[in-house]
């Protein structure tokens, strides 16, 4: 019998954000992302009327294929071919998931997608890399690295982010479009009171 599609992705996707992040230790960023995006995807699928298998499913092994870089779209949704034809996840929903991972790729776009799930999972990804999340999730790669790094410098790294309004202005549903610029300005508001307490201007009367 077929393994049950969805503890299938997700033990899989498990395991590959281990094997990038180099082990189950440290602050895992990929495996955050991954599980940030599949939220997000299926809150999207509910309120779009996107079919919610195939958006769970791509959101899940989006980024199955990380560690090949520029090429970890293409990879991945090949990768997902074969797995999910391993599983009990419908055959004739697999080449929609196939294309939402092919086209997930890229921090905004120049040209709005066409396909709903697809629309759905971009959303989704480039979602959970705005706001408050990816402050935590940005903050707790940074410091789970080698490197050493100064609050202030941490600061002048989350402030150099300027893809950021681009994703906002590339979303393709309003929901998550909304969500973007309400992530946005949080974002702003915290870097600008991060600021102000390194400096210690909060100390004028």
């Amino acid at each position: 019998m077929a393994p049950e599609w969805r503890p299938a992705v997700r033990q899989v996707m498990r395991v590959a954000a281990e094997a990038e992040n180099g082990g189950p230790d440290s602050f895992n960023y990929r495996w955050e992302h991954v599980r940030s995006v599949v939220t997000l995807a299926n809150k999207l699928s509910r309120l779009t009327g996107a079919d919610a298998e195939i958006v769970e499913a791509a959101a899940w092994l989006h980024d199955i294929r990380k560690a090949d870089g520029e090429e970890h779209a293409q990879s991945g949704a090949a990768y997902a071919t074969e797995f999910l034809a391993q599983t009990d996840f419908p055959p004739d929903k697999i080449p929609a998931v196939v294309q939402a991972i092919a086209e997930h790729k890229g921090l905004w776009r120049d040209q709005p997608l066409t396909n709903l799930e697809s629309m759905v999972l971009w959303d989704a990804d480039k979602l959970s890399k705005l706001g408050l999340t990816a402050v935590i999730h940005f903050t707790g790669m940074i410091l789970a690295g080698d490197e050493q790094f100064t609050a202030a410098e941490l600061l002048d790294d989350l402030a150099s982010a300027d893809w950021q309004r681009r994703a906002v202005e590339s979303m393709h549903t309003e929901p998550a479009r909304r969500a973007a610029e309400a992530r946005l300005a949080a974002y702003g508001r915290f870097l600008a009171e991060l600021e102000s307490e390194l400096k210690g201007d909060d100390l004028a009367g």
